[in-house]
């Protein structure tokens, strides 16, 4: 596991995955057999990495990646570094025969993901991207609403992502500094594109078109040595997507705003017979026979709790943790063989609609998404 010291390396890839997967014994697997995941950290600064191994009883930890790969008992390699850091690393891990799985984006630009996909192919190894959102809460609840054909005819989708992260100054800031650095690979179009673009093709329909207006509202922030800094990266983008059935899905993502909405992400799903309010968590609906008649009159107060005209969808069963969700499905995946579509082809679409998206910005106009093949294989 290389880079995990970072804040969600540690929290969501260590600690709620792989060691929640240890205390629970495994993972299951056909037969009656369970697979024990066995973790070595791995990464530059042998102190921190020792700190976070007896924190959590982790027994393994090195600074020296060439060895743990060359170690026949590692058969996967983890990559959560920074991007810039991420597609040589994997290079050498796929030509060192181990399965991948690794966070996003996968690389930093479409051509180099995509060849790390075809080498992954190529070299006949297991290879997986992180798509957590998929797995959250409130949108496989909106999964099962669009399945059932609840909404009737979908048109649109409307989303809001983000929050303020906070300057370095007067507060420390939530996020470090290099995502605000182009330099260092910072930027939320690549960060956040290559979520979107996993949600809308399994959600709602594959991603078509893409038209994208982004900034750096905030140009000056303190780094965390205390020293200011000029934003190169745009701190925010506003963008539309035009997917394949026709729906136009129109998301805003910043770190300079601030929230008022139930969840850090919220999407507004519309239907010609219902709509439907997703969060991370929660999913709230509103069927045509339940919606209120409003009339437009500024000359009164609002007589409508629009609010409360919403029902929460039911919690028929049980979530776990989205990145231990899917990690388990991994882990079968390397072991045995199990299908596994969240693969470095589908890392590279991210990639691709990022690139596009601020190819988009630069030129003023909407860009078409051609497809990306397919590793069947995996499927």
């Amino acid at each position: 596991m290389n880079g995990v010291t970072g804040r969600m390396g540690t929290n969501q890839h260590l600690v709620r995955s792989i060691l929640a997967i240890r205390e629970q014994g495994g993972v299951a697997l056909p037969g009656g057999g369970r697979l024990l995941p066995d973790p070595i950290l791995v990464g530059r600064n042998e102190a921190k990495l020792r700190e976070l191994a007896e924190a959590h009883g982790v027994e393994r930890y090195s600074t020296d990646l060439d060895r743990c790969l060359a170690d026949p008992a590692n058969a996967i390699y983890f990559d959560a570094q920074t991007t810039s850091r991420r597609a040589f690393s994997l290079r050498r891990a796929i030509e060192a025969g181990k399965h991948v799985y690794c966070e996003k984006p996968v690389a930093e630009s479409f051509a180099e993901a995509l060849a790390l996909a075809k080498l992954a192919r190529d070299r006949g190894v297991r290879h997986g991207v992180v798509q957590d959102k998929l797995f959250l809460p409130g949108i496989r609840k909106l999964k099962n609403l669009i399945d059932s054909g609840y909404f009737g005819r979908i048109f649109s989708v409307r989303g809001e992502f983000g929050y303020y992260v906070f300057e370095g100054d007067l507060q420390p800031a939530q996020r470090p500094s290099w995502n605000y650095r182009k330099e260092d690979g910072g930027g939320i179009v690549m960060d956040m594109l290559s979520h979107w673009r996993y949600l809308l093709d399994h959600t709602f329909g594959p991603v078509r078109r893409v038209s994208c207006h982004c900034a750096t509202h905030i140009p000056r922030r303190w780094d965390e040595d205390g020293k200011p800094y000029d934003c190169t990266a745009e701190d925010t983008a506003y963008a539309t997507f035009e997917l394949e059935n026709g729906i136009l899905a129109h998301l805003n993502s910043s770190w300079c705003v601030r929230v008022y909405r139930d969840e850090l992400l919220q999407l507004q799903v519309d239907g010609t017979h219902a709509s439907a309010i997703a969060g991370l968590r929660e999913c709230r609906t509103q069927h045509r026979a339940n919606t209120p008649k409003a009339v437009w009159n500024p000359d009164i107060p609002n007589p409508i709790d629009f609010f409360g005209g919403w029902q929460p969808v039911p919690e028929n069963q049980s979530f776990d943790n989205a990145f231990k969700a899917q990690w388990e499905m991994f882990l079968r995946h390397a072991a045995i063989g199990e299908p596994f579509k969240h693969d470095l082809f589908e890392g590279a679409k991210g990639v691709q609609l990022g690139e596009l998206a601020l190819q988009s910005w630069r030129e003023g106009r909407w860009m078409d998404v051609p497809p990306v093949e397919t590793n069947p294989a995996q499927t």
